[in-house]
């Protein structure tokens, strides 16, 4: 007997982004302990580093609700208010992609600074360790290379499992109890193809008028594995758990 099983609507999805919402396992864990011991930051600063997909986001929002700072998109700093957002702990995300960019490098310096002289405490995400960043303003360059980081894990099974969970109930659907199961054993250990197949599987879904369920996922999974030059998870793997 499958769970309770529903036909997938065309809404959007809608993420939640609450503690409660988070879920907690050795692969995150210790970005979570960081997150929630703000006072310890060296200088007052800290670099999250994680893919995309990882969670950086919705960890950002955990502590900027819980801090009551503000978040900032770095592709938004060339319009934004400096001096008001320094006013309180700040959160920049996705700095590393505007490598390059002069206006909004200089803006993310000048943000860097302020926040800091204010006495707040910074918060920066980021997919990859700022040595790879390639910004063109060394000053700002050296401080994101000299700030404390920490990084998100690939996902292990249980943080895999969770985390379908959420994308699923982000999309309003309600996965036949075998599926989530299915997936971890079966996709890639990575939270891009996570993001993919529950994408995947909503537009499945809605195109057939049918519920989620195991085949359907076989299906998907499939295809999308078809995509990619590496083998799936569970065959890459096999000579490491043997």
């Amino acid at each position: 007997m499958t769970g309770p099983q529903q036909l997938p609507l065309p809404l959007p999805a809608r993420p939640a982004l609450g503690r409660e919402d988070y879920f907690v396992s050795p692969a995150n864990a210790m970005a979570v302990a960081m997150i929630d011991t703000c006072d310890s930051w060296s200088g007052g600063k800290l670099l999250l580093i994680g893919p995309e997909g990882a969670g950086k986001t919705h960890l950002a929002h955990v502590w900027a609700a819980e801090t009551r700072a503000k978040v900032v998109s770095a592709r938004d700093l060339d319009k934004a208010d400096i001096p008001a957002l320094a006013e309180g702990p700040v959160c920049i995300e996705d700095l590393d992609e505007i490598a390059g960019d002069a206006t909004r490098e200089q803006q993310a310096f000048h943000l860097h600074n302020l926040t800091l002289a204010n006495r707040h405490a910074l918060l920066v995400t980021a997919a990859m360790p700022p040595a790879r960043w390639g910004l063109a303003l060394p000053d700002l360059q050296s401080r994101m290379e000299g700030t404390q980081s920490v990084t998100l894990g690939p996902p292990d099974d249980a943080l895999l499992a969770a985390l379908l969970a959420k994308l699923f109930a982000d999309r309003q659907i309600v996965p036949a109890r075998a599926v989530i199961p299915y997936l971890v054993r079966h996709m890639r250990r990575s939270f891009d193809t996570a993001a993919r197949v529950v994408a995947a599987l909503d537009a499945a879904a809605l195109s057939a008028r049918k519920p989620v369920t195991q085949p359907l996922a076989a299906a998907a999974l499939a295809e999308i594995h078809a995509g990619f030059d590496e083998t799936p998870r569970d065959m890459s793997l096999k000579s490491c758990r043997d």
